[in-house]
């Protein structure tokens, strides 16, 4: 089985352009394929997973990946989907933002002289001359077609800006230079940026000629990894100040039953084999897949280590034993105080177990929160330098733990 037929197996390939030559390339090693990613944050999340997968997957066969930050096309618009319009970036936070996303994509892949390398799309259109633009590249697009593009249908109810209108035309001529200046010669994406793509595939075809090698492969990557990013308390992050791995460990130990197969099969490198054996497990055994799910991953994000460490936490944790050694733990200090006293809702956001005091109180209000065991239900509820002493563990539900210790 090659690469190309192991990314069918695995359920990573929605839609293809030219799958003859798509799978001879990335078969024989010969592809040097690109992924964008938005620098927004100062971190990956598990969202972009499917993306991180992939481009080790490709190297491991002998492909090259060009990891492309989005700094020009992150000043104009959102190819997300989402309605609203994105806040611009200082060219220092987007900087700080890609090395931040380098030094965690160096877990996946190998950055080096002919191996991948980080390219950052302002370098090339920042520098770009609006009238030649228009002359060279505009007159490659139909409005017609844009305009049938899902990713801005969904933005004409509340308008749609010419700012925004100009991110596929932006996505495209990303495709073009890196096809002249690196030879990459195929593009990979989510299956919301498939409109984007094909206007890649077809700049570089209208200018360059038909026999052009650039190709077009989307994945499951935005309709299902996208999703899996998100919890009821924002994203779930691959830095381990944002997200302890304890806590990433906990996040694939509680997936859902009809989810954790498809996760093992998607994002682990398992061999698929052993998936296939796993497809008809239920019950107690579907426990057993989320717990290989969240060792492999952690594994995988954090090293072995930590990922040991988790599992035996949780293990404590849930068998009866009780450590607390690993648990995600938050320091309050005499600062956190107001007369000597804070909220135990404060404490809970302070926490990160709940997003906002209203989901906080919710969580209380329904029984649902226990301080070292036993149930708390009053939402006035304050805790004390005195009653937190050495540890207060504060649980949420039946598997969120968060360990609360104060220094003076």
């Amino acid at each position: 089985m090659g690469i190309y037929e192991e990314l069918v197996a695995r359920g990573l390939i929605a839609q293809v352009t030219d799958e003859k030559e798509i799978r001879e390339l990335v078969n024989q090693g010969k592809a040097t394929f690109y992924i964008g990613f938005d620098p927004t944050a100062d971190s990956l999340h598990v969202g972009h997973f499917m993306a991180l997968c992939l481009m080790k997957r490709l190297q491991m066969a002998g492909n090259r990946p060009v990891v492309l930050i989005g700094g020009g096309t992150g000043m104009v618009g959102d190819p997300s989907g989402r309605t609203d319009m994105r806040q611009m970036m200082t060219p220092e936070t987007i900087q700080h933002n890609c090395d931040c996303f380098k030094k965690q994509m160096e877990r996946f892949i190998e950055f080096g002289e002919d191996k991948a390398i980080m390219v950052n799309n302002a370098d090339w259109l920042m520098k770009l001359n609006y009238i030649e633009l228009l002359r060279d590249v505009g007159a490659c697009f139909s409005v017609n077609n844009m305009l049938r593009a899902e990713c801005y249908k969904q933005r004409m109810e509340k308008g749609l800006s010419f700012l925004e209108f100009n991110y596929m035309i932006m996505q495209s001529y990303d495709f073009y230079h890196l096809y002249q200046h690196y030879g990459c010669n195929m593009q990979f994406g989510g299956d919301d940026q498939w409109s984007n793509m094909l206007g890649g595939t077809e700049l570089i075809r209208k200018k360059l000629g038909k026999d052009a090698y650039a190709m077009t492969i989307t994945l499951l990557m935005n309709s299902e990894g996208k999703k899996m990013g998100k919890t009821a308390n924002g994203a779930v992050w691959l830095d381990p100040n944002k997200t302890s791995p304890f806590e990433f460990y906990q996040y694939w130990r509680n997936v859902g039953d009809q989810d954790v197969l498809k996760c093992i099969r998607m994002l682990t490198f398992l061999p698929l084999e052993q998936i296939d054996a796993m497809d008809h497990w239920e019950g107690e055994q579907l426990n057993e897949a989320k717990k290989i799910l969240a060792y492999e991953l952690t594994s995988l994000v954090h090293g072995e280590e930590e990922a040991k460490k988790a599992q035996e936490a949780a293990a404590n944790l849930f068998g009866g034993a009780g450590s607390t050694e690993h648990m995600p733990t938050t320091v309050l200090t005499p600062d956190d105080f107001t007369d000597g006293k804070i909220g135990l809702l404060t404490t809970m956001v302070k926490c990160g177990l709940a997003s906002s005091n209203r989901e906080a109180r919710q969580s209380v209000q329904q029984g649902g929160v226990t301080l070292n065991g036993e149930k708390v239900t009053d939402v006035t509820y304050a805790l004390t330098p005195e009653l937190v002493g050495e540890e207060l563990v504060i649980r949420k539900g039946k598997k969120n733990y968060h360990k609360v210790v104060f220094q003076g």
